[in-house]
């Protein structure tokens, strides 16, 4: 009887610790379900529940609290960018808590955009026609604080680093009014994009200010004046000019810059890839505020007014 009564509280003691380490998935209903994460996206996550294996949709998840310590990211610098591994696959709701203050809103006097902080000494990019023509720039960041809501406040003292208008980039850098550093957003390491993938942005649309929208690419290389773009069903609207891109790991895939006006769903972001080639070359972008036309800007040449074979062609040559 001893024997059955030991084994009887070790096994509750077993079945106590497997409950205690349990994942915990809280839907939205009030609704708590204990068991083991099998899978999750950022649209649906598996339970193993003993019995069986229970989905749910991540519109109607809460939260989800993992028993094991999740990986920790590992980021790595390199040049004024950062890359990172082992990121976990979220939902754009629970990235926007985590990606949000690293997004930014840039003001000038004839007009706003969106930014992203690439690094911790407040370096980001946004888009050349957010800061075209001037000289006078104006960041607000919202600086998480110990309560988990987030801080609003407007910086004066951002510097125009470097200007590629053929890419349409800028780097501009914010100073932390309390020197302290900033919360950014890794850039993604190796250019992996597929058609349907699940992408978003945030952004200040119209100065609606951390906007967050979703969709997926429509099409990863979608070519204009030489240069490709990443198409997106995701809305691009003005304001949203030099916001981020975000795939469904946290990273930057791209900086929004335009939408067809009068398209529905067409929307377009620079590739991660000309961002980092922009920002590992900006001194040969640097912006002098002395001199701020010292760039070149070619100019496309002249349409033709004349169709026809030029006389000084007509030698016999081609038969003509």
């Amino acid at each position: 009887m001893q024997n059955c009564s030991l084994n009887l509280a070790c096994a509750l003691a077993l079945a106590v610790a497997g409950i205690a380490s349990a994942d915990i998935v809280t839907l939205k209903s009030g609704s708590r379900i204990d068991g083991t994460v099998l899978k999750r996206t950022d649209k649906r996550v598996w339970v193993d529940i003993g019995p069986e294996v229970l989905s749910f949709d991540m519109e109607d998840v809460q939260g989800v609290e993992s028993a094991a310590a999740p990986a920790a990211a590992r980021t790595e610098q390199v040049d004024l960018f950062h890359t990172a591994t082992d990121l976990p696959t979220l939902s754009p709701k629970e990235h926007a808590k985590i990606l949000g203050p690293a997004v930014v809103k840039i003001s000038t006097p004839s007009g706003l955009g969106s930014g992203v902080i690439i690094d911790k000494d407040g370096h980001a990019i946004t888009n050349a026609h957010v800061v075209q023509g001037e000289q006078r720039l104006k960041a607000t960041v919202w600086f998480p604080q110990a309560d988990g809501t987030l801080k609003r406040v407007e910086i004066d003292n951002v510097e125009l680093v470097a200007v590629n208008n053929h890419l349409d980039l800028a780097l501009v850098r914010i100073t932390h009014p309390d020197r302290k550093d900033f919360a950014f957003a890794p850039v993604q390491r190796e250019e992996k994009l597929e058609i349907g993938q699940p992408v978003f942005a945030i952004g200040n649309p119209l100065g609606l200010e951390r906007t967050l929208t979703q969709g997926v690419i429509s099409t990863t290389q979608r070519s204009f004046d030489g240069l490709t773009y990443i198409q997106t069903d995701t809305p691009i609207n003005p304001g949203n000019s030099g916001g981020p891109l975000f795939n469904t790991r946290g990273e930057v895939i791209g900086i929004t810059n335009m939408g067809i006006r009068g398209g529905e769903a067409l929307g377009f972001a620079i590739p991660s890839r000309y961002v980092k080639d922009f920002i590992r070359n900006r001194e040969a972008f640097s912006y002098d505020r002395n001199n701020p036309n010292s760039g070149h800007n070619y100019h496309d040449g002249p349409a033709r007014t004349h169709f026809e074979v030029p006389s000084e062609l007509l030698d016999g040559s081609s038969g003509k």
